[in-house]
């Protein structure tokens, strides 16, 4: 299983499955994280926290933990 935390800084990989329950993956949803999603991974901080994707034409930071819950391939 390859996470979102995992991917490298330039590749472009397709969300397979949210992880985690509740108010949680909730959150991720509404940011436009959903199933067949595609992501782009900009940038990784110097300490790896936080992540830079765009995600449907903007741009958005991710926290490792919650990079952890999207499962991609």
């Amino acid at each position: 299983m390859k996470t979102l935390k995992d991917v490298k800084i330039g590749e472009t990989v397709t969300v397979v499955k949210l992880h985690g329950a509740g108010a949680v993956k909730r959150r991720i949803m509404d940011m436009g994280i959903t199933k067949n999603t595609t992501v782009y991974v900009r940038k990784v901080a110097p300490l790896g926290d936080p992540i830079e994707v765009m995600v449907r034409n903007y741009e958005l930071s991710l926290r490792k933990a919650d990079a952890e819950m999207i499962e991609v391939e």
